[in-house]
């Protein structure tokens, strides 16, 4: 897929699109459903900001996520509901125009390669801190892509944690393995912001590990083990 040069901006405070991720958006302001309007008769991409935090005004983050518009619902009052799939990681460049949306030109980024044998160590390493947070009974809360999702599904899929253990198997992309554990399991929006703007796969895997290593920590410090 051609990924565009420039495309229409959301910023959301806490809130980060990763790639092949699922994101729901609830559209009402006016210059977002314009926005979702002129992207279904186009291209159906725009992308997801998140709010810099503590900024006065709007201002987003250097590096969004790209998206595709898979769903989109309409209601009678004029607002949507729609389902993003994340494309790419973008940095965010200059802005071409800011009305009725912002618009801003995007680069896309890829990730340097990396040692595969590290890699694959620090993948086993998340595996392996996913079945303790299983154990746990900490939540997976957030909608991920899935091999089987339609494209006409209302709403996103919701997956059990042994799901996403064997989807998290299943893949042979380390890039996308990480991308998707941070997308499922990592509540705080400056983590998954983190992650989102780490390109190089062996330090996002180190910093999944380490956000992982604190809640599990926090989990059992709060149940006296």
């Amino acid at each position: 897929m051609k990924l565009p040069r420039e495309t229409p901006i959301m910023t959301l405070p806490n809130v980060t699109l990763f790639p092949q991720a699922l994101l729901p958006l609830y559209i009402f302001e006016p210059r977002y459903r314009r926005m979702l309007r002129d992207a279904l008769d186009s291209n159906r991409m725009l992308s997801v900001a998140m709010q810099k935090p503590n900024a006065s005004r709007e201002s987003p983050s250097p590096v969004a996520g790209l998206g595709l518009i898979r769903v989109s619902v309409g209601h009678r009052d004029g607002t949507s509901h729609l389902i993003l799939q994340g494309l790419a990681r973008v940095q965010v460049q200059e802005a071409l125009r800011y009305r009725p949306y912002r618009v801003h030109r995007i680069r896309p980024l890829e990730p340097p390669p990396c040692d595969n044998v590290k890699v694959d160590a620090l993948m086993a390493k998340v595996r392996e801190l996913l079945e303790e947070r299983i154990a746990l009974g900490l939540p997976f809360p957030f909608p991920v892509m899935s091999p089987a999702k339609k494209d006409n599904d209302a709403v996103p899929p919701s997956f059990s944690p042994k799901q996403i253990l064997h989807y998290l198997d299943s893949l042979t992309d380390p890039e996308q393995a990480a991308d998707l554990v941070s997308c499922a399991v990592l509540p705080g929006a400056n983590e998954r912001q983190t992650i989102l703007e780490t390109l190089n796969v062996e330090a996002r895997l180190r910093r999944l590990i380490i956000f992982l290593l604190a809640e599990i920590r926090n989990k059992r410090q709060a149940e006296g083990r």
